[in-house]
């Protein structure tokens, strides 16, 4: 895939939310990575000792396939999703489980300071021109926040096939485990919980029609399984996804 240049990421995101051939298709992959996603949220505030939100925001909320997952869950009371695409708002605001969803521009939430028990972007960061300044606004809006990326400062995401389709979905940086604690910390914020996940198998055996691609799929987990193990050697050879939680100074 062509590498997305940053003029070129509103208009690629418009349309990943358009319905089109491969419409249900992405649906599924999308929802099937909700339900990952909303594990890890669930996980980390149960992690870090926190009572559960009342109010959640979602940054970078897609189709709102990941507040849905929250809501079918009891998971928060308000659920909002704020999305750069016009596509995806529409999208999300049509979901029972959601209570709003609002376009914004990418850099500054309409909102009151601490206006959220909880604020999370999952899979946002890597998609951002300078991840700093969002990342501040993260917590700026919510009392506590969820950042999730990919972890691909490593051997395997170096290849240039794994490169290429990196660029091709719009990322833009290869985080490493160091540089997403950094963002909070410089911010002043604590890391309160976070985690490592190799992905479930059947992310790994998503559309994979036949013995060969079913046999891919599975080496791919298990892999990623054995490298999740032991993480120091893991996220220096594979890309494993990386989530923490993040709580103000007290």
């Amino acid at each position: 895939m062509a590498k997305l240049e940053v003029d070129q990421l509103q208009e690629f995101y418009e349309q990943c939310y358009t319905p089109g051939v491969d419409g249900e298709k992405y649906r599924r992959w999308r929802h099937l990575g909700a339900v990952g996603k909303a594990d890890h949220v669930v996980e980390l505030v149960a992690r870090a000792g926190l009572p559960a939100p009342a109010t959640i925001a979602e940054v970078g909320c897609g189709d709102g396939a990941v507040l849905t997952e929250l809501g079918l869950r009891g998971f928060g009371r308000e659920r909002v999703g704020y999305e750069i695409s016009a596509s995806g708002v529409k999208l999300t605001a049509e979901r029972e489980e959601v209570a709003a969803a609002h376009v914004f521009d990418g850099e500054h939430l309409p909102v009151a300071d601490g206006a959220y028990d909880l604020v999370f972007a999952t899979h946002v960061l890597e998609h951002v021109p300078d991840p700093a300044p969002l990342t501040r606004e993260l917590l700026r809006a919510g009392r506590a926040v969820i950042i999730e990326v990919p972890l691909e400062a490593n051997a395997s995401a170096r290849r240039p096939a794994a490169r290429a389709a990196s660029e091709g979905v719009g990322h833009l940086h290869r985080f490493d485990r160091r540089a997403i604690r950094r963002l909070v910390t410089d911010a002043g914020w604590t890391v309160a919980a976070e985690l490592v996940d190799p992905l479930p198998r059947a992310v790994h055996l998503f559309d994979a029609h036949g013995g060969a691609a079913r046999a891919k799929g599975y080496a791919k987990w298990a892999l990623r399984a054995a490298a999740a193990g032991v993480p120091a050697l893991g996220e220096r050879l594979v890309t494993l996804h990386f989530a923490l939680l993040a709580v103000p100074p007290r």
